[in-house]
């Protein structure tokens, strides 16, 4: 009922006059939400914003209770990102799955760290291919890994094209032939480093693990992926050209 944690800030939404509910993502305590009295004022909004990392302290009176916290800035991500509309929308989408995704109160440490590499990474060029790859490890994480080691048809390890949207499972050019109408791209990127990844290579990422996400996650339990998650797939369209 009282613990200090680091925490990564995934929405702040305003409650009455002049407090916040702000859900961190927590290095031991998961996702977790409470009340910031004052969050609205000019000082908290600059700390509570969405990557920003935070110093927390949470106290409730009982542990089901929505609970206080009181944050101190670490390091200001989302101000870096703020002359890169495109790496915000990122920085939206990766924010929006975590909290959508984890079940609340439970520790997810390795969501954690790699929320805040791939955050680190958005400072790069190469962004929207990790980003891409965290979802996949998201995906792992959350229950859903995506078997791409060898073809489900065939078990070779050679030009793997395709993904099974029943099983999650690679596919080969010649196996996938016959099916590839049905079947979702694999982008190269996926299987081995990439020096360069293309804007396309991304796109069909972005659409693999957003089938996976939408299927295995958010429709059992009748949700939709986050609007952030789609706003930033437009908007990496438009980019691409």
């Amino acid at each position: 009922m009282d613990w200090t944690d680091q925490g990564i800030v995934l929405s702040a939404r305003k409650h009455g006059e002049t407090s916040a509910i702000v859900s961190l993502m927590t290095q031991e305590h998961g996702v977790h939400a409470g009340l910031v009295r004052g969050g609205v004022g000019k000082r908290s909004r600059g700390i509570l914003q969405p990557g920003n990392t935070v110093q927390a302290h949470w106290r409730a009176r009982l542990p089901e209770h929505l609970g206080a916290y009181t944050c101190e800035l670490v390091y200001a991500q989302a101000a870096v990102l703020m002359d890169h509309p495109l790496r915000l929308a990122g920085l939206s989408a990766a924010c929006a799955l975590v909290e959508t995704t984890l079940p609340e109160r439970e520790s997810h440490a390795r969501v954690y760290e790699s929320l805040l590499s791939l955050l680190a990474a958005m400072a790069g060029d190469h962004w929207p291919a990790d980003y891409v790859l965290w979802e996949v490890e998201m995906l792992r994480e959350l229950g859903f890994g995506l078997d791409l080691g060898c073809c489900a048809a065939t078990g070779e390890t050679e030009n793997l094209a395709y993904v099974s949207p029943k099983t999650g499972r690679a596919v080969s050019v010649a196996a996938g032939e016959p099916y590839k109408g049905k079947l979702l791209p694999l982008p190269g990127f996926l299987l081995a480093e990439m020096e360069s990844v293309e804007d396309g290579q991304v796109l069909d990422g972005l659409k693999l693990t957003g089938y996976f996400l939408e299927r295995h996650v958010y429709a059992p339990h009748g949700g939709e992926i986050p609007p952030a998650r789609r706003r930033l797939v437009e908007r990496l369209s438009r980019a691409a050209g």
